[in-house]
């Protein structure tokens, strides 16, 4: 007999589904904020241009690669083009459902490596990476651990996306930076953040979508989903209270940029845990994950990487620690795993084993795409469109109109020529 698809579990995954598709404009605030006001839109675009590209890319091919019957190491191609994937059940849910929400964090995960790269780099570049770097790192990796690939036989915990989603981002990220090197100005001048409140909203967007990246994972309506949407609540709190009191500590005054990153990590860090840990494991945990990323992103900005929104610092670091501590907090009497505390020390190795080979995969895959990239139509933008912004010589637009008709006329074809483009305009009206 076939399984029965459950209601109440697909109303929940139905909901969570669009809450995690929430996260991806909700990054695009978080991301836009944080840079310079003439790179805002495309700041914005590159997490926005996700949602069209790597959706398709997951309907087409990615969804087979990570979760079609394989090896080990990779799916086969038994679910190309959703072939085969239809209204049957998927445990307690419809198939179709399952692809639509594996879809969104497919979406999102690649939206993530944007922000190491902003104010430099070729929006066409960064179009024909995303389907490339969903099929060749991504959907391995979620294989590995989330479709009965060779992490998932080994026992590695990774409830909601620690190593599938926030180290593999990161890593790819550290990646481009370091590929891409500094903005002309990096350094020589304050980049500050153009909208702090655009800031504030995307983290508090993020923290809503994520009830349902965390707890949408238990892919069930029960006590687990239960137990990873109170961590979500619990730990970020922890994060961001540790964040205020260290500000505190380093400058005496706390700031909002700091806040809205503290939430970020503390919901970084919970996601491989969620479903693994009590409240008050979650807790600890979200305090803990705070002062390594803190410590992280003051030190990164006395070097040369611009990791211009530290990626790096909040989602590789954060998911570093989050994947390691789940190792340490996990109990059976929670989630149905036990960690170092609950007197299975071999768990913590497998983390490690888990976070060494996401690490691994994508820095040399990562790095590979983005050479592949970088000789069929170059990486980075022309010096004097990046000292322009790129709003205007990439997409023609900018995020906020000015009364100054008369200048932007005069810089249009500056911006033209800098990308290679005819000089002429309209007349000025």
């Amino acid at each position: 007999m076939p399984p029965a698809i459950d209601p109440a579990a697909t109303a929940w995954l139905l909901v969570s589904t669009a809450l995690v598709l929430l996260m991806t404009p909700a990054l695009a605030f978080f991301y836009g904020g944080l840079v310079r006001s003439r790179s805002v839109l495309n700041t914005m675009m590159m997490s926005i241009a996700s949602l069209g590209v790597v959706g398709l890319t997951w309907a087409l091919a990615g969804y087979s690669v990570a979760f079609a019957p394989g090896s080990a190491l990779a799916g086969g191609p038994a679910f190309l083009g959703l072939s085969g994937v239809g209204l049957e059940a998927h445990g307690v849910i419809p198939h179709l459902l399952f692809f639509a929400y594996q879809a969104t964090f497919a979406i999102i995960t690649a939206a993530l490596i944007s922000g190491a790269v902003v104010e430099r780099l070729r929006f066409s570049a960064y179009l024909l990476f995303l389907p490339l770097w969903t099929l060749v790192v991504y959907a391995p990796v979620a294989h590995w651990v989330w479709g009965g690939g060779w992490l998932a036989s080994l026992g590695a915990l990774d409830f909601a996306g620690g190593t599938v989603v926030h180290i593999n981002a990161a890593v790819a990220a550290l990646v481009a930076a370091t590929l891409l090197k500094p903005r002309q100005d990096y350094g020589r001048q304050a980049l500050l953040p153009h909208n702090v409140p655009f800031v504030l909203l995307g983290a508090g967007l993020l923290w809503f979508g994520w009830f349902g990246f965390n707890g949408g994972s238990a892919l069930a309506a029960d006590g687990l989903a239960s137990l990873a949407f109170v961590n979500t609540l619990l730990a970020p709190a922890a994060t961001l209270t540790t964040w205020m009191l260290l500000d505190l500590a380093r400058t005496g005054r706390p700031t909002a940029v700091g806040a809205g990153t503290g939430i970020v990590v503390g919901l970084v860090a919970v996601t491989p845990a969620a479903g693994f840990v009590s409240p008050l494991s979650a807790i600890c945990l979200g305090a803990l994950a705070a002062a390594p990323s803190y410590f992280a992103i003051q030190w990164r900005s006395r070097t040369r990487l611009d990791d211009s929104l530290d990626v790096v610092a909040a989602h590789g670091l954060g998911g570093v620690v989050g994947a390691l501590l789940t190792g340490v907090f996990a109990e059976k009497a929670w989630g149905g795993a036990a960690g170092l505390l609950d007197g299975n020390p071999k768990q913590l190795l497998v983390q490690a084993v888990a976070v060494l080979a996401t690490v691994a995969w994508s820095g040399g895959a990562s790095y590979g795409l983005f050479k592949l990239v970088d000789k069929l139509v170059g990486l980075r933008v022309e010096p004097r469109a990046e000292g322009l912004g790129l709003d205007r010589p990439l997409h023609a637009e900018e995020a906020y109109a000015t009364d100054a008709g008369a200048i932007l006329v005069l810089e249009e074809p500056v911006a033209a020529q800098a990308m290679g483009e005819p000089t002429t305009h309209p007349a000025a009206p």
